[in-house]
């Protein structure tokens, strides 16, 4: 039997996280936060490729990261922003391929944000977008991350457009302010896939 691995994404602010805590909460699905090995991936060889780069200046005076001054870097500008992701990506596949394969033939759901901008489709047997009106999108980034007008549009612009990922996508699913009505989306697409139902990760006693 093929693994189901659900792969989960949208821009940025859109409302991956409420429906993958759904996921794992309602139906026991383990999730696999490409965000997470992003984070991870930001060590050792590859802070010092960072270092090297960009200087001390983007740490702070313990000598940890300053990731929102790396942000802003790399924000700002292309070139520096695929620099970056060309030093991250191959851990973050690396990793999310090794779990998903540890944890078959359970169905896992996989939250990539730049899930077609980093071509990692083949990971997925399914791809679901979640897409929310851009004026939503805008004020849930502003006030989440504590950023102005113009530095959320930056980062908006930096990921391909929701109407493209919504071209792409297997399953499109609208998240407005009814969580009622997005936990019924999110229902739907996992019980009535085509794939068939999901297989339930085996709890132990």
């Amino acid at each position: 039997m093929q693994q189901r691995i659900i792969g989960l994404t949208g821009g940025i602010a859109t409302g991956k996280t409420t429906v993958s805590d759904y996921l794992h909460h309602t139906y026991g699905l383990p999730i696999l936060d490409a965000d997470i090995y992003a984070r991870q991936a930001l060590t050792n060889e590859r802070l010092s490729k960072i270092c090297d780069r960009y200087g001390k200046l983007i740490f702070d005076d313990q000598g940890h990261l300053d990731r929102r001054k790396l942000a802003a870097i790399v924000f700002d500008s292309e070139i520096e922003r695929q620099w970056l992701e060309s030093l991250i990506h191959p851990y973050v596949r690396e990793c999310l391929q090794s779990e998903a394969n540890r944890l078959a033939p359970s169905t896992v759901v996989m939250v990539i944000p730049l899930l077609f901008e980093a071509n990692m489709q083949n990971l997925v047997t399914e791809t679901w977008v979640i897409a929310c009106d851009p004026q939503q999108q805008l004020q849930r980034l502003m006030q989440r991350n504590q950023l102005s007008k113009s530095e959320a549009i930056q980062r908006i612009c930096s990921q391909i457009s929701q109407s493209e990922k919504i071209e792409l996508s297997d399953v499109v699913i609208v998240n407005s302010d009814n969580t009622q009505d997005l936990f019924f989306q999110v229902d739907q697409a996992l019980l009535n896939s085509p794939l068939g139902l999901y297989t339930p990760f085996p709890v132990k006693d």
